[in-house]
């Protein structure tokens, strides 16, 4: 994870994952919003960014739903 110091965003690096495929993962199986990092052009391709810019609830809801949705053992919702 690169930023979040002094600033409201983080990029995850998606260990060569595609940025749009780990999106679309993230939206369908924890209903949270990210940015691809192929939306930041070539460079940013393999990370997605995250931002905190929501009220304090939200982004640790967005949390919740995120480690429990990218489990290894986990089961894409219905």
């Amino acid at each position: 994870v690169h930023g979040g110091t002094d600033a409201p965003y983080v990029f995850v690096d998606l260990e060569g994952k595609p940025s749009w495929d780990m999106f679309s993962k993230i939206l369908e199986e924890a209903q949270v919003v990210t940015i691809p990092g192929a939306g930041f052009g070539p460079g940013g391709e393999g990370f997605l960014r995250l931002s905190a810019f929501a009220p304090r609830e939200a982004c640790e809801e967005a949390c919740t739903r995120l480690r429990t949705a990218m489990k290894p053992d986990a089961v894409p919702a219905a």
